[in-house]
Parts: C-alpha cells; sequence; structure tokens
C-alpha cells in the first residue's frame, strides 16, 4: 500500500466507515460477544518526508493511570505500544501502532488492525471491568 486513498479503499470494502477525512478515517471493529472497538486510521509524516499509517483504538481515560505500568506495558508489546492523546477533549489512554507505507500489505494491515482491536478491548475490559465503551 503507497498511499492513504489505497489504504481507504481497502478498509471501506470491509467496514462501514464512521468517519471518512481527507487524511482520517474510523470505523467499529466487530469482535466476540458482540463486542465493538474503534478503530482509528490516520497518515503521518515522518521528518524525511516517509509517510506513515498510524493504526490506534482508545482503550480508557487516563485520569489515574499508572505511567510506570503503562512503560512496562510497551516494553513488553511486540505490536502496539500505549500513548495518551485527547478524546472529546479529555486525555485518553490509546493503543497505537505506526508502519510505514512502504512495508505495509494488505494482509498485514488486516492482521494489525485485528490485534490491536483484541487487545485495545481486553484492555478496555480490564480498566473499565468489562465495560465497552469504544
Amino acid at each position: 500500500m503507497q498511499s492513504f486513498e489505497q489504504i481507504r479503499s481497502h478498509v471501506s470494502n470491509l467496514h462501514a466507515l464512521r468517519t471518512n477525512d481527507p487524511y482520517l478515517i474510523s470505523f467499529d471493529l466487530t469482535l466476540a460477544d458482540n463486542r465493538q472497538q474503534g478503530i482509528y486510521l490516520a497518515e503521518m509524516e515522518g521528518e524525511d518526508e516517509r509517510k506513515f499509517l498510524r493504526i490506534s483504538t482508545p482503550v480508557g481515560p487516563a485520569t489515574g493511570v499508572d505511567a510506570t505500568r503503562c512503560m512496562r506495558f510497551n516494553w513488553e508489546q511486540r505490536t502496539g505500544f500505549l500513548a495518551i492523546s485527547d478524546l472529546d477533549g479529555s486525555p485518553y489512554l490509546h493503543l497505537i501502532e505506526n508502519r510505514p507505507y512502504s512495508l505495509l500489505q494488505r494482509d498485514e494491515l488486516d492482521r494489525l488492525i485485528n490485534e490491536l482491536g483484541q487487545l485495545g478491548d481486553r484492555l478496555e475490559q480490564a480498566m473499565s471491568s468489562g465495560g465497552d465503551s469504544f
């Protein structure tokens, strides 16, 4: 995949888009037990002007989150890391993965979306006593 438009085309054939902006799309990933996990895909540009795809999913409010536990989680992960970003004006913990377009294939994109969606949902359940807000 060499452009965000190729990514948009592929993803929109598989999922109903909630957000469809020039460099941001989002959709709900359906998981087991009829759970849903919001997935966001955004184009980013590196300092060398290479294009990257950021795949992210909100996990829960960042209020009261232990930064040390987040950093340990990041160290143990092979795919995805935790970061804080605003969601509706409030700080939220997000599970994120960045990939350069040059290394991204359709199968890899689908695998990343499913893996991050499932892991994000498990983290959300752990933080919210089984809730499904995102």
